[in-house]
């Protein structure tokens, strides 16, 4: 009987806002002897790298600019061809991670996880499994229980800051000046309470927060 053909090494994109990260990561998935094809540094561009480059896997930050890693993952699934996703989150929150698999993510990994753990996680989904970050899971079991109870979507106290804001009108720019952050982190904050609102803009997750009497 004939040996099953050799397809090849594993293929991904890598999509992260920080140079330095991106091309680290480029270079463990390299040394690897996995394929990287196009790299991104926003939302936009990784789903274009997505399109172009056709990979088994494509790596995306949680907090990528723009848009975000979850509306990159939204934005690609069910279409002919989408590559499996495995997502690289700054933090532990388990909301975003719960709207991360039920959008279909097939990994979910910290940001500060080990080389070799990156690269098992890329073959493993590449082969077909579903790769959850150990010390995230325990915060996930908690997310599934809350949502069985019916409990309100739980925002951090600067969510609720920047959601507030946005209700009174702030863009983006005033709210980072009100607040002494920068622009990039108020859209992190944005980002995160979409996610866990269940909502992909501002005035969507204004309303929800409204109605769950998260901010007044």
């Amino acid at each position: 009987m004939d040996a099953p053909a050799d397809k090849g090494p594993v293929t991904v994109t890598v999509a992260d806002g920080s140079p330095l990260f991106r091309i680290g990561l480029v270079a463990v998935l390299e040394q690897d002897g996995i394929a990287v094809g196009d790299q991104a540094s926003d939302a936009g561009a990784a789903i274009t790298a997505i399109d172009r480059c056709r990979p088994d896997v494509s790596v995306v930050d949680l907090d990528l600019p723009e848009l975000g890693g979850l509306a990159v993952l939204e934005a690609v699934r069910g279409r002919a061809g989408a590559p499996r996703m495995l997502l690289l989150a700054p933090g532990a929150e388990s909301q975003p991670l719960y709207r991360a698999l039920s959008l279909g993510a097939a990994g979910y990994l910290a940001k500060r996880s080990e080389a070799d753990r990156v690269c098992a996680a890329v073959r493993a989904i590449a082969a077909g499994a579903t790769v959850i970050d150990e010390r995230l899971q325990s915060g996930l079991a908690d997310e599934i229980r809350l949502r069985e109870h019916g409990d309100r979507p739980i925002l951090t106290d600067r969510e609720r800051e920047v959601l507030t804001l946005a209700a009174e009108g702030a863009s983006v720019a005033d709210a980072a000046g009100r607040l002494h952050l920068s622009d990039a982190t108020i859209k992190t904050h944005l980002h995160h309470a979409y996610a866990k609102l269940e909502v992909s803009d501002r005035a969507a997750a204004v309303a929800r927060a409204l109605r769950h009497g998260l901010i007044e």
